[in-house]
């Protein structure tokens, strides 16, 4: 018997802090058809209320740094803030979303980063998704809401890559479903030059990726993207798509397709 599809999408970038983006993404996400998965960051707020709140936040290599005041604001602004807007919007939506952390149900559980070159903090590596238990939700007809935020079962919650979360999301459903991944943020697509819109890639399989790699045509916030969506594609996710938010209602406009 063939398996039902499940679409997971991943909203970033510039699109959680512009509200008429985020309002058009929502209402596309609630149109689209079947069962699935919403997964959001939240960075760029969450810096920005640590600012107001005379909290540092320390960025390497485009990773923040994760002490334990920066977790508390991490833990108010993506579980809180960030989420239950959301959530809230998509009921208005007529999508009967339910928001989560990792720690929810024990849906997704990581393990402290070690420390190794530098001590990121309370950032987590995702170890296991209870794909068992996030499926019951899926089931009963409710469409799960993630934050970037994991635990490790001791009552620990880190800070987690939202982007890594998806991958390993649809990792884990992909046993369940036939799982197609989105990557929305506020560009086309992957691109052949970061200041052209217009220079989008329309399909690449992991010889194109790799060889682009080793030019150096990815720019930094693209790498994880790219490969978290190859290592979900080894591991049973049929499809991923990376591209501006109309891609999951629009596959008319340019957007990137990957595949082996």
């Amino acid at each position: 018997m063939s398996k039902e599809n499940l679409s997971i999408v991943k909203i970033g970038g510039n699109v959680i802090e512009d509200t008429e983006a985020l309002s058009q993404f929502l209402e596309g996400f609630s149109k689209l058809k079947g069962k699935k998965i919403l997964v959001h960051g939240g960075g760029k707020r969450a810096t920005h209320i640590a600012s107001k709140l005379g909290i540092t936040s320390n960025m390497v290599n485009g990773r923040r740094i994760t002490d334990a005041n920066t977790l508390d604001v991490i833990t108010m602004v993506y579980g809180g803030l960030v989420n239950k807007n959301i959530v809230a919007k998509l009921q208005g939506l007529n999508t009967d979303a339910i928001g989560l952390t990792g720690a929810d149900i024990n849906s997704i559980y990581s393990e402290k980063r070690p420390v190794k070159e530098i001590d990121y903090g309370f950032v987590g590596d995702v170890k296991k998704v209870n794909y068992k238990s996030i499926n019951r939700l899926i089931e009963a007809d409710f469409t799960p809401v993630f934050c970037a935020i994991t635990h490790d079962k001791n009552g620990q919650l880190f800070n987690t890559n939202a982007d890594t979360i998806a991958s390993e999301l649809a990792i884990g459903l992909s046993k369940l479903y036939h799982v197609e991944l989105y990557y929305c943020f506020e560009k086309n697509g992957v691109l052949m030059s970061v200041d052209d819109d217009n220079s989008v890639i329309d399909y690449m399989d992991t010889g194109t990726y790799e060889s682009l790699k080793h030019d150096g045509v990815f720019h930094d916030g693209m790498l994880p993207k790219l490969e978290n969506s190859y290592y979900a594609l080894e591991s049973g996710v049929s499809r991923v798509f990376i591209g501006n938010p109309t891609v999951i209602s629009n596959k008319n406009q340019k957007f990137t397709t990957l595949y082996l």
